[in-house]
């Protein structure tokens, strides 16, 4: 019986192994494929989609008779549908959703630019966001793919239905229209910089942090080392920029806005905000959806990245799991 065990055991040990290589090199081959393919861009119409809820609900509601008349008159109006596919318009729907470091922005990038090679003046992008802000330069380069779609005509509406704050507004503010549910949050034009300090706790232990810069303001406040009032002043000095900049961004695309009421780093519900200016109207983006899916083909684009290689999927959990993994503070928090 022992023996048997042993057996057992070996054979279980490399029926492992023979898996874990075969896994291995599957592994490799789909990395190099998808590496080599740069991403896919899947295109869904939601048109169908609408079609499909409405009569899966007619097939449970009706009676056998009613349900085929309802089932003929559909199958008739989808062929006059298709008839009159020639010349209908186009709205483009994407989804941005946020986080401190924007990581969104990369697929936003590749959907804009396929969006920018066909779309024209008649057709229309809408932009599904949900964003509380980060980074400033992260948001910045955000925004800066939605002017892409203004500088060459092309209508662009944002649908805020939970939140656009911040950097996120700062995204929002470009579109022609925003649209917001009614306890949308929207707003948040302010600034804010956070610097930890430990000083004191490493000077307690007799640890010495030695900064040399070569620039007078090349660092303002650091972690570890002593911080002035000079260096404070610095620093606000630079939150301050940024803020100044931020706002002239939203004037030039909302005109209408009272700057100074709104650019406080308030946020307010959709409701308030319609007020305000900072938004158009309130509706949520399932009904702008379901109004323009009559009349214009609605295109869902999303731009799904190729994995990275394997190695560097590891590498990169590995750095996480040992706390490597740098962070950065946010600039345009919600």
């Amino acid at each position: 019986m022992g023996e048997f065990a042993q057996d057992y055991l070996l054979f279980l040990l490399k029926a492992m192994t023979v898996v874990l290589a075969v896994g291995l090199v599957l592994g490799l081959a789909s990395s190099r494929r998808l590496r080599g393919s740069g991403g896919r861009l899947r295109v869904r119409r939601f048109n169908d989609h609408y079609r499909n809820l409405r009569l899966e609900l007619l097939r449970t509601m009706l009676p056998p008779g009613a349900l085929r008349r309802a089932l003929w008159r559909e199958s008739r109006e989808e062929k006059r549908r298709r008839k009159r596919k020639t010349g209908r318009r186009r709205i483009f729907v994407l989804d941005f959703k946020g986080d401190v470091r924007a990581t969104g922005v990369a697929a936003l990038r590749e959907e804009v630019s396929a969006v920018v090679q066909l779309a024209g003046p008649d057709d229309e992008v809408l932009l599904r966001l949900e964003n509380a802000g980060g980074l400033v330069h992260e948001h910045g380069l955000a925004a800066s793919q939605l002017q892409r779609l203004r500088e060459r005509g092309i209508p662009l509406t944002v649908a805020v239905d939970k939140v656009a704050a911040s950097g996120g507004y700062m995204m929002a503010c470009v579109a022609d229209r925003i649209l917001a549910a009614p306890f949308a949050i929207v707003g948040s034009i302010g600034v804010l910089g956070q610097v930890p300090n430990f000083h004191r706790l490493l000077d307690r232990h007799g640890v010495d942090v030695e900064l040399v810069k070569a620039g007078e303001l090349k660092r303002t406040l650091t972690w570890f080392g002593e911080n002035t009032d000079e260096d404070r002043r610095h620093f606000r000095a630079q939150v301050e920029r940024t803020h100044r900049l931020f706002k002239r961004f939203v004037a030039a695309h909302r005109p209408a806005l009272d700057m100074a009421r709104v650019a406080t780093g308030e946020h307010w519900f959709a409701t308030e905000a319609l007020e305000l200016k900072l938004v158009d109207a309130i509706q949520t983006s399932d009904d702008y959806l379901l109004e323009a899916a009559g009349e214009a083909d609605l295109l869902h684009l999303r731009f799904c990245a190729a994995r990275p290689p394997l190695g560097r999927r590891i590498a990169r959990l590995t750095r996480a799991l040992l706390g490597q993994e740098a962070s950065e503070p946010a600039d345009l928090p919600g």
